[in-house]
């Protein structure tokens, strides 16, 4: 009877092909069927987000209005292309999230083991608070998207002999494009700083060919100088970027900041599910943590403790910054990852059977993660009162329910009312703030007794997700 020699095997030889294929099918299905998955309605960050937008035009860019611009650029066209909805409001954070994700898996590829890369992968981009990311309407993914992108381009020059001019260039002119997105301009302090007391980075700087170093510093001084004439031009730019109004709340910030990511129950006015990390994957990132302590001053090691102290001083800043969290808790899972897989290949060096079947509760531990932090994603945006009532789904009912050409009454100097303001130039509805000379059906945005005392109510309209139930009510 020939012997099965496992190597080459054909699932064997080529596990690492199927693992990232699979891996990048999941990720793509899931990113494209988001909007059905993702939190039902809309917050009201990502109402002021499309609002945001919409307003964005060369004029506003002049005058200061260039914070988090290449999203609400994106977002601007995706609304002119699809119509205000639920969808077009969602898919910029569905391309920065496919970017981001790919982003990752080439960062954690870049500095693991294949197989080590793959399962971290697959417990990062599959997980809750990247979900969450991915599928709200906002530029909270900004704050991971740029610093990932940072450390995938820094990883490209760091690794090389001699770096490209192109990586360095691409280095140098993204990192502006970070600072302009609130409180990343930290991040550029950080980067700095970290290279300057970083022994390995300092001699990979010092190592750097002339042209690389020349394209860099060029860059970089323009780019200060940027910054600081915008800062001069516009100071309410500046105040958004540097800090915000209750800078003094700085250990309360971080407190609340941190507080949906690891408490069993949510806290009030909060659009994240508690808790957005898993026990499972929080276990494997403290196993990285404590493998990884003796070797503190390698690069990636120090660059994963450092992120976190970052992310933690900018949720002082900003409640919202916690999400950045991902990036590190990524790193850390991978080295969780490896230190287990080390062990238990170290017990059982010389015989191959060992390893297959080491795969199984591998496997099945991957799995279970999976399928729990799916269900939990789905159903706890849902059916938890605590966040899912922070997500309304007005919008859907009005298109539901109305037909064009109603009037909308909707008090002015609200979010809604510069919300559904751009729906009227998307379609015939109408938004007023008076009923003054109006005539037809009328419809509000809950009940407006002083402002329609002269018609008769005709119908109400209720939703499962208020928990006052009527929406919106109908006159005639």
């Amino acid at each position: 009877m020939k012997k099965i020699v496992i190597s080459k095997l054909f699932l064997y030889k080529h596990r690492f092909v199927i693992g990232y294929s699979l891996l990048a099918l999941a990720f793509f299905a899931l990113l494209f069927i988001m909007p059905i998955i993702s939190p039902d309605g809309l917050s009201d960050a990502e109402m002021t987000s499309a609002v945001t937008s919409n307003d964005l035009s060369v004029e506003s860019i002049t005058h200061g209005n260039f914070i988090d611009l290449p999203y609400h650029f994106l977002q601007k066209l995706s609304i002119g292309f699809f119509g205000l909805n639920s969808y077009a409001i969602k898919l910029p954070s569905i391309i920065f999230g496919i970017i981001l994700g790919f982003l990752l898996i080439l960062l954690l590829n870049r500095w693991f083991k294949n197989n080590v890369a793959i399962i971290a992968s697959v417990m990062t981009v599959l997980s809750p608070p990247f979900l969450y990311l991915a599928g709200s309407g906002t530029p909270s993914i900004m704050l991971v998207f740029w610093p990932t992108l940072l450390l995938w381009l820094g990883s490209k020059i760091q690794g090389e002999k001699k770096p490209r001019v192109s990586f360095c260039f691409l280095f140098a002119f993204f990192l502006l494009f970070a600072v302009f997105t609130p409180h990343l301009i930290y991040l550029a302090a950080f980067i700095f700083i970290f290279v300057l007391t970083q022994p390995h980075l300092r001699f990979v700087v010092k190592s750097l060919p002339r042209k690389p170093f020349i394209a860099i510093a060029a860059l970089s001084v323009l780019s200060v100088a940027f910054l600081v004439l915008s800062f001069l031009r516009f100071p309410d730019t500046a105040k958004t970027l540097l800090w915000t109004d209750s800078f003094g709340n700085f250990f309360e910030h971080i407190k609340t900041a941190f507080l949906p990511f690891f408490s069993w129950s949510g806290s009030a006015e909060s659009t994240m599910l508690s808790p957005m990390i898993g026990i499972a994957t929080l276990s494997v990132a403290i196993i990285g943590v404590i493998s990884t302590a003796k070797g503190f001053f390698a690069s990636r090691n120090s660059i994963a403790t450092m992120l976190t102290l970052f992310t933690i001083f900018i949720s002082g800043l900003s409640p919202n910054s916690a999400v950045l969290i991902i990036l590190p808790l990524a790193i850390l899972t991978s080295h969780g990852v490896r230190y287990i897989l080390e062990k238990w290949y170290g017990l059982f060096p010389e015989n191959p059977y060992a390893r297959v079947v080491g795969f199984v509760p591998i496997a099945t531990f991957i799995g279970i993660i999976l399928v729990s932090s799916l269900e939990y994603y789905v159903f706890g945006y849902r059916y938890n009162l605590v966040v899912a009532t922070e997500f309304q789904d007005d919008l859907g009912l009005v298109y539901q329910n109305l037909e064009e050409g109603t009037t909308l009454l909707i008090p002015k100097d609200t979010l809604n009312y510069n919300f559904y303001k751009i729906l009227e130039d998307k379609t015939e509805f109408k938004v007023v703030s008076s009923l003054e000379g109006v005539e037809g059906t009328v419809a509000t945005l809950g009940r407006l007794d002083a402002a329609t005392k002269n018609r008769t109510l005709y119908r109400i309209i209720t939703s499962p997700k208020s928990l006052n139930s009527d929406r919106i009510y109908i006159y005639k």
